[in-house]
């Protein structure tokens, strides 16, 4: 917004001292009342990160978001389609820009969604990620300052930033497909001198599944990164499972979105165990038992260790066992025929 000072004013007065997006859309350079309250915002986030004023600083970049936001809005009075499509259709061009560039020096763009490129680094024993990924960035924006104002005439005011360096990274395939999903992905991190994995989009952050699952999956990404055995590892979390050992983490939570009386169609297991109680508070813990879905509250062991085997180890275990040319379905064949 800042650099082709788009704004609905300036898309008004077009026609005065022109400039155009890369994606083709037109605004005035001089005419515009946005890009300069985005700069002042701007500096004042900037006095929050030296204060080390967190809170403040989310609530600017918030708010700075939110303009794009309510420009896109149909119930906005400024609304115009030209605006969040010059706003959206550059940051595509940008980032495909920017692919492209990377892969004329010799750098594979293995995955980028709506704001970010992964790229893969040459031969990190010479030079460190963290110090290649800063100096890529750096040569990016300076490529971008240059290009768009010998093309565009325009000032740049973007800023691609590093964020960081995954030692290893795997991005996972959406369940019943063969490619990798859209912000599903995993990477080891080294920080001060300790191994850490981050997932995004996967089981790991989200609520709804239970410690088991959780607890499996990051040492499961474990030992794949480290290239650990897995298969009898596998076998063995399930065999402790049907045995009892992991019973106290076979619970799920999940909120009640309103009134138990409400839902009259496709039931959800937490309004069913929901229903056994008197007096049901917003979220209902419970687990999956012969019987099916029950409240914790009530006697429950009576586990039904095939649904956790199926619902939560497998759909786990697949998403990067496909990866490996493996499956889980074989991996505990033979540990579901040694209880015969």
């Amino acid at each position: 917004m800042q650099t082709f000072k788009i704004d609905p004013y300036s898309r008004l007065m077009k026609e005065t001292d022109t400039i155009e997006t890369l994606n083709g859309y037109r605004f005035s350079s001089s005419l515009h009342i946005l890009p300069g309250f985005i700069n002042e915002l701007m500096k004042q986030r900037d006095e929050a990160k030296k204060k080390k004023d967190k809170q403040l600083s989310q609530a600017i970049k918030i708010l700075m978001n939110s303009l794009y936001g309510v420009m896109g809005s149909y119930n906005c009075r400024f609304y115009h389609p030209d605006l969040p499509k010059a706003i959206t259709g550059s940051g595509h061009k940008l980032l495909l820009g920017s692919k492209e560039y990377l892969e004329k020096k010799d750098l594979k763009v293995i995955y980028g969604d709506t704001d970010s490129l992964f790229v893969m680094l040459k031969d990190v024993s010479v030079e460190n990620g963290e110090t290649q990924g800063k100096r890529i960035v750096k040569d990016l924006n300076q490529y971008w300052k240059s290009k768009l104002k010998n093309e565009y005439k325009v000032e740049s005011y973007l800023e691609l930033q590093f964020e960081k360096y995954y030692k290893q990274f795997i991005i996972t395939p959406a369940r019943g497909a063969d490619i990798g999903a859209k912000k599903r992905y995993a990477g080891l991190v080294i920080k001060d001198d300790k191994e850490n994995i981050e997932f995004v989009g996967m089981e790991f952050v989200r609520s709804d599944w239970t410690k088991l699952a959780k607890e499996f999956q990051i040492e499961l990404y474990k030992k794949v990164f480290h290239q650990d055995e897995v298969e009898e590892w596998i076998r063995e979390v399930i065999r402790e499972l049907k045995s009892g050992k992991f019973d106290d983490k076979l619970i799920y939570k999940k909120r009640l979105r309103k009134e138990i009386e409400d839902y009259t169609k496709n039931i959800p297991p937490h309004v069913r165990a929901a229903k056994y109680l008197n007096e049901p508070a917003d979220i209902i813990y419970y687990v999956i038992t012969q019987r099916g879905p029950i409240p914790i509250e009530l006697k429950h062991n009576d586990f039904d260790y095939d649904h956790y085997i199926e619902k939560q180890l497998k759909p786990i275990a697949d998403s990067v066992l496909s990866l490996l040319g493996k499956n889980f379905d074989d991996i505990a064949g033979s540990s579901q025929l040694s209880f015969f």
